[in-house]
Order: C-alpha cells, then sequence, then structure tokens
C-alpha cells in the first residue's frame, strides 16, 4: 500500500511547541482524508527544532467510485424543471435517465450518475496548503515583502521548504505538486544546522528519510533524542562517581533544543554550595537548561551537564566554559539573594503596625518579610482582600481546625501567619516555583518549631493527583485552613468553575481537601469548617457586603440566627452549592480508585451526616464490599424490588401512607411473619452499629434480611385484595426500605 511523506521545514521551532504541533499536524491531515472517504493503516507524527513530519502508512492510490441515485421531476412536469434536472445530473438527454414507479406519486425520472474515485495524491494537494494556512500555532508571525500587507502565510518562524512524497513502497514515490505562499512542494530536505554541509537532500519514503537526516546529522524522533541524552548523561555522571538527578521536563525541554545531541559535563565553586540544592537547581535549570547531579552521600555535587547541538573540535571545551561563566554569574546573584533575604530588610521601621495586628516578631527576618507583605497591602483577589487578610483567616480557622486535627493550635496560627511570608523573599522573587520551600528554609534559620517549618512548605500541598499528601498535624491543619479560604471565598463571589475553566485551580483545592482528610483519618465536619471561614472576624469589604459580622463556632449557630442563615445556605446547601461539589470531587476520586460512584450517590442520599468525607468514605468502602457478596447482591435487588412497589403505591396512596410498624396481627403468611421478625432485629442492630460508625457491623446486621426478603415474594402477594392487609404489606416493605437507609438509599445504586 501507498505511504505519505510530508515535511514541513521551518527556520525554527520553539521546544514547548513542538509536541502539540505534530499532534496536531497528524490530526488535521488524518481527519480531512478520512472525510474524504481515504482510510489509512498507520500514521506517526515527528518534531524536531527545525521540521513537523508526518508519514501516514497504508493509503490507497485512489478513492472508490461513487454510484449516486439523484431523482429528478416527474414524468410530465415542465420542461424547466426537466432541463433543471438534466444539468444536475450531467446529462444530455432523457434517454440517459431512468422511469421508476410509485404506486402514490407515479412515474418519475431517476438518474444514476456514477463518479469515479479521486487520486489520493490529488487529494492531498488540496488538503495540505488548506492545513498549513490555518495551523493552529498559538504563536506565529509574517515575513518577507507580502507580510506589510498582511497577505503572506503566518507560520511560527519562516516556513523555508515543503517536502510531500506519495507512493507504493514497489515504486518510486512521485511528489504531491502543490504550492503554499510561495514555496513549491518537493521531494528534498535539509540536515543539520551546522554539522551538515547544506546541501538539499533528496529522499523517496520514511526509511530513506530518517537514514539520510540521520547521515546528515538529525535524530528524527524526539523520545530517541530523549533516550541518547538520558543514557549518555548517566554514563558520564557514572564516569565521576556522580548520579543524575532526573527531570522529565528538563529532558523534554532540552530534546526540543536539539537536533543532535552531545552531552558535556561543567563545574562550578564549590563555595556555591552553601545556597540551598533547590536554588541551585533552580538556577542552573531555569538560565542554562542544565542538568544537575548528586554525589554518592545524596548531596548535591558542583557539577553540571548541559546539553549541546555541536559536536565540537576542542571536545567541547569552548562550549563548558562559556556556560561555567554563565552559571558562575547566575549562582552569584542566587548567593546574593539567599544572603539578602536572611538580613532584616531596610523599611523596617515601617512594619510596626502591621507586626502587631499579625503577632509577628519584627526582629526575625521572615517575619519582617510577612509584615512587608501586608504593610504593602498586596492584594490576592479584588473581591477577596489582600494577602494580609488572607493570612489573618487562614490563622483564625487554622486555630479552630485544630480542634479536628488534634494539633496544637498556637503552633497552626504561627505557621499560618508565616505561610506566606517568603513571596517576599528574594530568592521567590527570582524563582515563583521554590515559594513555600524556602519559607521553610528560612523559618528553620530563625529557629522556628519543625512543625510549623514543616507547614510553611507543605500548605501548598497536595498540588495534584499525584503529589503526596502532609502527615505532619500542624500541615495538615494549615493547608486545609488555606483551601478552605480559597474554596469558600470564591464560591462567595460566584467564581466558580464552569466546564473546563478553573482559573483559580477550585478543583484542585478541593480534591486536596479530600485527600487531606481521608489519608489522614482526619474527621471533619465540612459545613462547620464552611462556616468558620464565612463567619469569621476578617472579612473583606465585599464579603461584609455579603455576610453579617460576628463570629460564631458551629452550624447550629448560623442555624439560630435569622440573619445568618441566608449567607450559609448560599455558599455551603444552596443551588450548587460547596457541598455538592466535595461530593462530585469525591466520586471522581473515589471511582479513579476503582469504586463505584452510584455507591457513594446511595451513601450521601441516605441522610444523616453527609459533610464528614472520611465517614462517607468508609461507608462507601462497607457498602461495596458487602454488595460484592452473594447476600449483599440478593438484598440489594429485593429492596430495590420493594422500592419500586412502594414508589407506584404511594402515588396512589400519598407519600408516607405506608409509615409506621407493620402490625402483627395482620400477618398471615409465614414468609411475612418471617420477614418481619428479620427486620425486627436487623433494624435497631444496623442502626446501633451506623451510629457506632461499625458500617461492617451495620451491613453484616442487613445481610440477615436477604433469605427472609427472597422468600417474602416468593410467597406473599402485595398488594392483597383486602385492603388493611395491602397496607400491613406495604408497612413491611417501608420498614425494610427504612433499616437499609442506616447505610444507604440502595434506589441509588444501579443494577
Amino acid at each position: 500500500m501507498p505511504d505519505l511523506l510530508l515535511e514541513l521545514f521551518s527556520e525554527e521551532i520553539p521546544a514547548r511547541m513542538q509536541r502539540k504541533a505534530a499532534e496536531d499536524l497528524q490530526k488535521l491531515v488524518t481527519d480531512a482524508l478520512v472525510e474524504r472517504g481515504f482510510v489509512y493503516e498507520g500514521a506517526r507524527a515527528f518534531a524536531t527544532p527545525r521540521r513537523l513530519t508526518l508519514h501516514v502508512a497504508g493509503l490507497p492510490l485512489k478513492g472508490r467510485d461513487v454510484r449516486e441515485e439523484r431523482k429528478g421531476p416527474r414524468v410530465g412536469s415542465p420542461d424547466a424543471a426537466i432541463q433543471g434536472f438534466l444539468k444536475a445530473a450531467g446529462l444530455t438527454s432523457l434517454d440517459q435517465a431512468t422511469i421508476q414507479s410509485d404506486p402514490k406519486k407515479g412515474d418519475s425520472y431517476v438518474a444514476f450518475v456514477e463518479r469515479p474515485g479521486r487520486l489520493t495524491a490529488d487529494v492531498v494537494a488540496e488538503i495540505v496548503p488548506a492545513i498549513v494556512r490555518s495551523f493552529p500555532w498559538p504563536k506565529s508571525m509574517r515575513w518577507g515583502a507580502a507580510s506589510a500587507a498582511g497577505a503572506s502565510l503566518r507560520w511560527v518562524r519562516p516556513l523555508q521548504s515543503i517536502l510531500c512524497t506519495f507512493g507504493p513502497e514497489t515504486e518510486e514515490p512521485e511528489v504531491v505538486p502543490f504550492e503554499v505562499d510561495g514555496i513549491a512542494s518537493g521531494n528534498v530536505t535539509f540536515g543539520h544546522r551546522f554539522l551538515s554541509d547544506g546541501q538539499p537532500i533528496s529522499v523517496r519514503r520514511l526509511e530513506d528519510y530518517t537514514a539520510k537526516l540521520e547521515a546528515a546529522h538529525v535524530v528524527l524522533d524526539a523520545d530517541r533524542r530523549k533516550a541518547l541524552i538520558l543514557n549518555e548523561a548517566k554514563n558520564l555522571a557514572f564516569a565521576q562517581g556522580l548520579d543524575l538527578i532526573e527531570d522529565e521536563g528538563l529532558l523534554s525541554e532540552v530534546a526540543g533544543l536539539v537536533e543532535w545531541p552531545t552531552v558535556l559535563m561543567g563545574s562550578f565553586d564549590e563555595a556555591f554550595l552553601a545556597i540551598p540544592g533547590e536554588v541551585i537547581r533552580a538556577t542552573i535549570r531555569a538560565n542554562q537548561k542544565c542538568f544537575v547531579l548528586r554525589d554518592g552521600a545524596g548531596k548535591l555535587a558542583n557539577r553540571f551537564l548541559l546539553v549541546t547541538n555541536q559536536v565540537a573540535p576542542d571536545g567541547g571545551k569552548a562550549i563548558v566554559a562559556g556556560n561555567e561563566r554563565v552559571v558562575r554569574a547566575r549562582l552569584s546573584d542566587a548567593l546574593h539573594f539567599w544572603k539578602t533575604d536572611q538580613k532584616p530588610l531596610p523599611d523596617v521601621g515601617k512594619l510596626a503596625a502591621s507586626a502587631e495586628k499579625l503577632g509577628l516578631d519584627i526582629a526575625k527576618p521572615l517575619d519582617q518579610r510577612m509584615a512587608r507583605l501586608d504593610h504593602l497591602g498586596v492584594v490576592f483577589h479584588e473581591k477577596l482582600g489582600t494577602q494580609g487578610e488572607r493570612v489573618q483567616r487562614i490563622a483564625a480557622l487554622a486555630r479552630e481546625l485544630a480542634k479536628a486535627t488534634g494539633a496544637d493550635p498556637e503552633l497552626c496560627a504561627r505557621a499560618a501567619v508565616l505561610a506566606k511570608a517568603d513571596l517576599q523573599s528574594e530568592v521567590v522573587g527570582e524563582f515563583p516555583e521554590l515559594q513555600g520551600f524556602m519559607g521553610r528554609r528560612y523559618a528553620e534559620l530563625q529557629g522556628e518549631h519543625p512543625s510549623v517549618c514543616a507547614a510553611i512548605e507543605d500548605h501548598y500541598k497536595p498540588l495534584g493527583p499525584s503529589d503526596r499528601v502532609p502527615t505532619d498535624k500542624v500541615a495538615i491543619t494549615v493547608a486545609l485552613a488555606d483551601k478552605l479560604d480559597t474554596l469558600v471565598g470564591f464560591w462567595a463571589i460566584d467564581e466558580k468553575p464552569t466546564g473546563s475553566k478553573d482559573p483559580y485551580a477550585l478543583r484542585r483545592a478541593a480534591l486536596g481537601v479530600i485527600r487531606l482528610v481521608v489519608e489522614n483519618g482526619v474527621r471533619l465536619s465540612l459545613l462547620d469548617a464552611i462556616a468558620l471561614r464565612i463567619l469569621s472576624r476578617v472579612l473583606t469589604r465585599h464579603e461584609r457586603e455579603l455576610f453579617v459580622p460576628g463570629y460564631v463556632v458551629s452550624t447550629l449557630e448560623i442555624v439560630q440566627n435569622e440573619s445568618l442563615r441566608g449567607s450559609f445556605r448560599a455558599v455551603a446547601i444552596g443551588d450548587g452549592n460547596l457541598l455538592s461539589f466535595f461530593h462530585e470531587r469525591l466520586k471522581g476520586m473515589l471511582r479513579d480508585a476503582g469504586a463505584r460512584h452510584d455507591l457513594v450517590d446511595a451513601v450521601i442520599g441516605a441522610g444523616g451526616t453527609n459533610d464528614d468525607l472520611l465517614l462517607i468514605t468508609r461507608r462507601v468502602e462497607a457498602l461495596s464490599a458487602f454488595l460484592s457478596t452473594e447476600d449483599g447482591a440478593n438484598l440489594l435487588a429485593g429492596v430495590k424490588r420493594a422500592a419500586n412497589i412502594l414508589k407506584a403505591e404511594e402515588k396512589k396512596d400519598g407519600e408516607g401512607a405506608f409509615a409506621g410498624e407493620a402490625g402483627p396481627a395482620l400477618l398471615s403468611e409465614p414468609s411475612e411473619k418471617a420477614l418481619h421478625a428479620a427486620l425486627m432485629t436487623a433494624l435497631p442492630a444496623a442502626t446501633r452499629a451506623a451510629e457506632a460508625e461499625d458500617y461492617a457491623g451495620a451491613m453484616r446486621a442487613l445481610a440477615a434480611l436477604r433469605q427472609p426478603v427472597d422468600a417474602f415474594f416468593e410467597a406473599v402477594m402485595v398488594n392483597a385484595p383486602e385492603p388493611a392487609i395491602r397496607a400491613n404489606r406495604l408497612r413491611l416493605l417501608a420498614s425494610l426500605r427504612t433499616a437499609t437507609l442506616a447505610v444507604a438509599d440502595f434506589g441509588k445504586i444501579a443494577g
């Protein structure tokens, strides 16, 4: 089967755009082919710093012939209608048409038009220019004389040549002829910018193309370039008795910067090792795209690895020396930042009021930087106030949450007050990705409690589903306070996530709260926590317009206070509320872990406490285990059958018509007596176990109902002709439904 080879050769393609551009090229071309009826066996796209390449295998030489039926007017229609039909069908006379008879509509003309399949090369010549002209680059440019008029091609960097060949493996492929902005397609490409002779390279198909590029010092496959870099880096490190600190993101980036990777080793003065290793790594990574190394003891070494696109005649000595000069200058800056952050601020005299307000020790460097953050009025969000106000809210909330986590409330408040201080440090100003980590280092230097230091770094965590969860109680508390403050604040100002848009990462924050609670076994009422945040003493002007100022410690006080009730319900339990948002995130997390999301609905729908995420998770686990047994599956079927009968009968008699216990005197059948006796035992046992949070015990109590339920439905007609007996049997089924509600609403379980 013939193959298509397409290359778009440019002056440059930025590394960050290459992978997405290759994916876009493959999708756009293959989708366009399929839309036109051309199927293929496989496709693969490649990217280097100068080219996008697509190979499509197993295309036909031409499309399939099409026989199309075109209906015309009825026999005897006016001549204008007849002529219009002939012209549209491509016929010269009615002799070329067929007459079809219809009992209702009469005789009509029909034309059968046969269209030969188009040549694949012609279709490609039509598709590719349109794709190139409308290619979805995130950033693009025009060039040349025509660019002034805005009529020239837009491309990421100047497009220099187009290679496009098509043909079967056994024959010489042909060039697919087309032109884009004066650039004609051909069968030539070019090698490495520096290491080849710059002459055009004629190619035929993928194997030939790849081999000739390799000979011209171009490795086409980005994954192979990554493997070459990683292998050479590890070997160089091993030869010096060192280990490479692997960095997948940096590896992908440098693989997109070179077509012929060569790894070299440089060094820097050991005195710079006084800087925290993360700062050194961030400096070298951000500015020079270099990898760092560690010694056998696990400490950072004064060596680094760089990846170059050259094979230098001097073995790379000049390249290494140039990089060492830049690294030395960058590390000198980093050392200056590091030392400056440990010194008193020059404007410390202006910070007394902020220090007093936040309870800071103005003699300590990190406290000074928090005081400055407050003094400068750095805005967190226009409607949610400054960072200083936010820190006060987090500290107040952390004190209260400490009751649930078992942490020291004073340590929680201290950690919360210092958590954002490093935002005013020189190092974080240069390397924002080090926020939290630098705060911890500066806190350690000024003698803060170890739990406070840990919380300053870890309160941002977890940052995603694979990120670690803090385990220190103070860190857990401050992390919860930070995320709850964010969620409640943005919910209050109606900045909720919509569809795929979540600019404030509120889904991530909610998932973080869930993981902090569930993975650390924290018993926390979310409604109480939301209430504490809404009604804390530190409110922004916008929030004061929404909420009544005051400070409460439980949802009970909100319920009892009419003036507070509306604002709390709007955020916590109204339409599109925050609690349901947590439930949706919990369902997603449990589903990813292999649980069924309908079980979460069943547990939440059973009533009782549904704002304790840990309890919900434990109930779901117990319910899942129970339903995996034969007793559980059969009981589920019986309860759902009972619920369906009740639903139908309650429509007739009214909701709640069958409330209350069944009367023993009206029980006549042995099976209904047996079910009544089982319910009298199981219902209180399941309720007691659920109240004691022994959900496995509650399930065991319910399991005893399985056989009586099966026997009841097998032997008893629920809708007996006698009204009193019918109502009594329906009350028996209502008791069954009530018994299972102690653990879950079985009606919400699928199956």
